[in-house]
This record gives structure tokens, sequence and C-alpha cells, in this order.
């Protein structure tokens, strides 16, 4: 399987690495959108197995952090040396649902604050150029609150945020389709949504404007490569899309730059007496 220029997997490895639709092939369009360059550093936000970090380490030439809860890093890291890329990626184990831990930061040096996935994203602000997230975002990044206080102060003024999520053609409200009933369950109701509802979300942002929104055109081919795979999740998902037959989803692409003149969101500084 060969995606870009520089990126190839085994149909083997890529079936077995899979956790959804492709999230390979949808990266693969996304990019198409995008500026990146080798002196860059990225964020994968709720990167997986890593596929997608190892597309752009490939195709971009980046640095770049990945960063996922339900994957080890070790499981993640890996993989990256089987590619040679071992010094390229930088594989995180975080919890990007979960606000950063700051306490004890600048207090007492005796105290250790704690660490481990429930203290969210461990990085600095205005550290990425880009931050990337496939197929992922919908589990953590729906709160009105979430672009601006978790996302925003990570990149740099005039930084990137590209996201490509599931979601819906249209809204179903309150009147879910009869056939989709059985898979419609609480998580699913509260994270898929259509476009305009996602434009509305990010349009109250202060720190981001939004540069581009648009539908894949890879969605069906995504779902395919997905629906093939001996993965159990895969086979559970074969009757959602054949009772969806291609009337109510999609995949989203959304695409937001940080303002020049984003408001600092947090109190970082340090004082000298504390350092």
């Amino acid at each position: 399987m060969r995606f870009g220029t520089h990126t190839e997997f085994t149909q083997d490895f890529y079936q077995k690495n899979m956790m959804g639709p492709s999230s390979v092939r949808i990266l693969d369009e996304l990019c198409g959108r995008l500026e990146l360059s080798q002196d860059m550093r990225i964020l994968d936000l709720g990167c997986g197995t890593g596929l997608t970090s190892i597309y752009l380490a490939k195709e971009a030439g980046a640095q770049v952090f990945a960063t996922d809860l339900w994957i080890s890093a070790t499981g993640n890291y890996e993989r990256f040396k089987h590619f040679g890329l071992g010094d390229k990626i930088i594989p995180i184990h975080a919890d990007a649902s979960q606000p950063q831990t700051t306490a004890n930061l600048t207090g007492d040096w005796g105290t250790v604050p704690e660490t481990g996935a429930s203290n969210g994203l461990p990085f600095a602000d205005e550290y990425f150029d880009a931050i990337i997230s496939i197929d992922a975002y919908y589990y953590f990044g729906t709160g009105k609150d979430y672009l601006d206080s978790r996302i925003a102060p990570l990149l740099k003024k005039d930084g990137v945020l590209a996201v490509s999520t599931p979601g819906l053609q249209r809204e179903f409200g309150g009147n879910v389709p009869e056939e989709m009933k059985p898979f419609w369950v609480d998580e699913v109701n509260a994270a898929f949504h259509d476009m305009e509802w996602w434009k509305s979300l990010w349009g109250q942002s202060q720190a981001m404007t939004i540069t581009d929104t648009f539908t894949h055109t890879c969605h069906a081919l995504a779902w395919e490569d997905w629906l093939v795979c001996d993965n159990p999740y895969a086979a559970g998902d074969r009757d959602m899309m054949k009772a969806e037959n291609g009337r109510y989803f999609t995949t989203h692409g959304l695409i937001a730059r940080k303002r020049r003149s984003a408001p600092d969101l947090f109190q970082t500084d340090i004082p000298c007496h504390e350092l």
C-alpha cells in the first residue's frame, strides 16, 4: 500500500494496524491542503498505532510527536524504529481530554507533580507549528472551550490546526433514522455532527480562524479499507455501514490558523527566584 510519495506499508502491516476508516488515506487527502515542511514540529494528536505519524515523518520530513491514549508509547516506538524513524518521531502516551497538570510546578522543591496519561497534553505553550488529528478529535474536542483552552496555547502564532473527523451529512436532531437506532449509542450521538455544527463551534474561538472546510472525497474508500480488515471492531462496523448505505455519514475536514493577535490564555511565567 503506497501513500503520498515516500510512504509504503505492506498490506498485512497496514490492515493489522488500522483502528478505523483508513487514517492514512484521509491524512493523504488532508495534506494536499496543507503546507508542511521538514523544519516544522508537528503534533499528531490521537495517532493510534502511529500510521499517520509515519506518513508525516516520511512525507514532510518533519519532527513528529505521536500522541495517543489507547496505544502505548513503547508499542509505537517499536513501529517507528521498524521504519527507521526512531529518532524522527517521539512517542507520547497522554490523555487529550484532560487538562495539563500545572500544580506544584512552581511550588515547593520537595513536591513532585503527579505523572501519567491523566495529566493531559504535556507540552510547552507555542511549541508546535502544526497540530493534526485524524479520526480522533471528536472523542475529546467537542467542548465549547476546548479549542482555545487546550489546542491554541500549544500552537505558535500562525500555527495550523488540521482535523479530519467522522460526522453527519445533516444533523439528526431527535429524529434518528429507524435503521440507525441499533447503532446510535450515547457517545456516538454526542460526537457525530454535521459541518455547520463544527463551523459554529470553531467560529466561537478567540484564538483561531477557520481557513478551510471541506468534505473528504476518500470517505467511502477509507471505510472500505477498514471493513475488509480481520478485526473484531471492523466486523462490528459492517452491519452499521450496510444500514447506513452512504446516506448519513461523511468525513469532515477543518483547517484553522492561530491568530497573531491571539490572547494569552495561560500565564506561564515563573518568577526568577523560583527557577
